[in-house]
């Protein structure tokens, strides 16, 4: 089953998650609107198209941390691979994964070669302009990154077809994943070891918190850092959702079918099996939804340049992906409720970028756990995800660089490789899946009953 495959619930079904969210003023009801009729059938259109569809991964990088356990031997955990032959021509010439036609349309070897490493050179340009690519190319935005970026030079690096591999429940759980979690909330969560996750098995007084503790600990923080908690479990509550509508229901004849397990949806979000902490997790993947969606609408003039091809070598079908993206990008600069990230890093200018450099580190770290989970599938997804959600936080830290951009010349200040292009919309198609799947377990479980 593709992602393309769901179709968004009817309106006005019953759920007791409503109301305005926390440190922002935008109320739930407004969000499942704007994306089950402007948003998810736009951009689940767009991931089928090639260029969106294709993403370079390294699934073999060892766990920087710990030993690994092993990798999954369930075969729903395997990833395949996308022979050379079957990715289009025009995005495997871009082998630093930019976005332009023109570096196949160079007639010189060597700016061809150039080219190459900068993404796209334009036969047009003058020598002036070349040089200005060249100077590109050696401009390291690695302080920009709130994410480790695989080496595309790798012999381990590998084409995968999202739409073959799709994300749902593999068998994988237990100590190996709960361990990478574990990771991720206790070392970069900005949160003291004194201090207890709701339903975390290791509190003293587990079974007995109902999350008090945690939460008027969370609510003493800076913006920022209950922020950076909130995206986190936002994140970490929309692939949960993902594996409860994915579910492996039965296996006939070697056929697996997948569909919504209600008892799983129960188990992880139900506010009684919870203790109340499934509705916050939900309200933070709500929260998430929000802040990459503000990401894209501010990242539209990057795009909107004619510099930005989205090449893949097919004139006519390039041309219809980035009219859809466009369209995207429009729908999302007309959402009334953004998200205003200009309240985060204010006040004290030196506090302010010691805070923000902290926090980009905290989730660069958070990227390179993921090479610690043993799914490969699940692994995909989540530095797929990971990455896209650093994207977006680099978009959204840049706002004076993409302002300034310049019409036909790249820019030193602010760009975007073909992967973190790849991995933006296709992090953001899964949040937009995950509030249509959620709005489905709420007419599943009121028919249930």
């Amino acid at each position: 089953m593709t992602q393309g495959t769901l179709s968004p619930p009817p309106p006005h079904c019953g759920t007791k998650l409503t109301g305005v969210l926390d440190d922002c003023l935008c109320d739930i009801e407004s969000i499942d609107s704007f994306n089950t009729y402007k948003i998810f059938p736009k951009i689940q259109k767009l991931l089928e198209r090639d260029y969106f569809r294709y993403y370079k991964v390294n699934l073999m990088r060892p766990c920087p941390f710990w030993a690994e356990d092993g990798q999954c031997s369930i075969k729903d955990c395997h990833v395949e691979p996308c022979p050379e032959s079957k990715v289009p021509m025009g995005i495997k010439a871009g082998n630093s994964n930019k976005y332009s036609k023109a570096a196949n349309n160079t007639k010189e070897i060597e700016d061809c070669e150039q080219a190459n490493k900068l993404g796209a050179v334009n036969s047009t340009l003058s020598n002036q302009s070349k040089e200005a690519f060249i100077d590109w190319a050696r401009y390291d935005d690695s302080q920009d990154h709130f994410c480790e970026l695989d080496d595309e030079r790798s012999p381990a690096v590998q084409y995968v077809d999202l739409l073959l591999n799709p994300e749902r429940y593999t068998g994988y759980k237990g100590p190996s994943a709960w361990r990478v979690w574990n990771s991720i909330y206790e070392e970069n969560c900005f949160k003291p070891r004194s201090v207890y996750r709701p339903l975390n098995p290791l509190a003293p007084s587990w079974g007995k918190d109902d999350g008090e503790s945690f939460y008027k600990w969370l609510e003493g923080l800076c913006l920022e850092k209950r922020v950076f908690y909130k995206l986190i479990s936002g994140l970490h509550a929309s692939i949960n959702l993902h594996l409860c509508a994915k579910y492996l229901l039965e296996e006939t004849w070697g056929k697996p079918s997948w569909g919504p397990n209600i008892k799983e949806f129960k188990h992880r979000f139900d506010p009684v099996e919870t203790k109340g902490e499934g509705p916050r997790r939900l309200k933070n993947l709500y929260f998430l939804y929000l802040i990459e969606l503000r990401a894209l609408s501010k990242v539209a003039p990057y795009f909107d340049r004619s510099i930005v091809d989205l090449y893949t070598g097919n004139v006519e079908e390039d041309a219809k992906t980035k009219a859809l993206l466009l369209e995207i990008f429009q729908d999302t600069k007309s959402f009334p409720m953004h998200f205003d990230e200009k309240s985060m890093f204010a006040g004290n200018q030196k506090e302010a970028k010691s805070l923000k450099e902290e926090f980009r580190l905290h989730f660069k770290n958070i990227s390179r756990i993921m090479d610690c989970v043993g799914c490969d599938k699940c692994r995909l997804w989540g530095k797929l995800q990971t990455q896209g959600l650093g994207t977006a936080l680099k978009i959204l830290f840049s706002e004076k660089e993409i302002q300034n951009l310049p019409e036909n010349s790249p820019s030193k200040g602010f760009q975007l490789t073909r992967q973190e292009i790849v991995a933006l919309l296709n992090a953001f198609g899964r949040l937009s899946t995950s509030i249509i799947e959620l709005q489905n377990f709420k007419i599943l479980l009121k028919n249930s009953r």
